[in-house]
């Protein structure tokens, strides 16, 4: 088991050039699956679970489900997975890969793309494209758990934010109307603006072992 780091970081050119990470960082994210997965070949949901730096994040089901959602194996399949394997990680870690000094501007117009892609489908759970009043609803309730602001308010919090967004995308909207929820685009809209390329990490993964992003 020891060589399979080097086999699935030197032997595999697709994969380097599909995530973008380099033969080393491939290498020190096997280590760190192996250890997430108890040296198996595959990771489980129960795995990252139990990751304590885990435990008392708001939106820690969303980050956990991220893993296994189709949709971010960078390919077109929506669905679920039970357990992913080393290279349905990979491919899911590639999302927090921070821009390099050697892109163009069009590589990071598409690597931002497609953050924002991921961030949106953590909220879209139901994979309709659209993140619904009650998807939204869901997210600020379980921000705002951890604080003394009580289930009532939560909602009303996250009706107006809605009603909101829905007046900014949909300006001649009557009354009456019904807001479908946030489409892709709307979502674009809303974060344009906001650098996010470098600072979207995931800090649970020991970084000291796995290093992703800048130091």
């Amino acid at each position: 088991m020891g060589a399979a780091p080097t086999r699935i970081g030197q032997q595999d050119p697709e994969l380097v050039e599909r995530t973008g990470f380099s033969p080393e960082q491939i290498n020190n994210l096997h280590k760190r699956f192996l250890q997430l997965s108890g040296n198996k070949d595959t990771i489980s949901r129960e795995n990252l679970n139990d990751i304590p730096a885990l435990a008392y994040n708001p939106i820690k089901s969303q980050i956990i489900e991220a893993f296994f959602d189709k949709r971010n194996q960078h390919d077109s399949e929506v669905g679920s997975l039970e357990e992913i394997t080393f290279q349905q990680f990979l491919m899911v870690m590639s999302h927090f890969r921070p821009p390099t000094l050697e892109m163009t501007a069009e590589e990071k117009e598409a690597m931002r793309k497609e953050k924002l892609r991921f961030l949106f489908n953590m909220h879209d759970t139901d994979g309709d494209g659209k993140i619904t009043l009650e998807e939204y609803r869901k997210v600020v309730e379980e921000l705002l758990s951890s604080g003394s602001i009580e289930q009532e308010s939560a909602k009303e919090i996250t009706d107006a934010a809605m009603l909101e967004v829905a007046s900014t995308n949909v300006p001649h909207m009557g009354p009456e109307d019904f807001y479908e929820g946030i489409t892709f685009e709307h979502f674009e809209q809303i974060l344009k603006g906001l650098e996010m390329e470098s600072r979207m990490h995931i800090r649970f993964l020991d970084t000291a072992t796995v290093h992703c992003g800048k130091s």
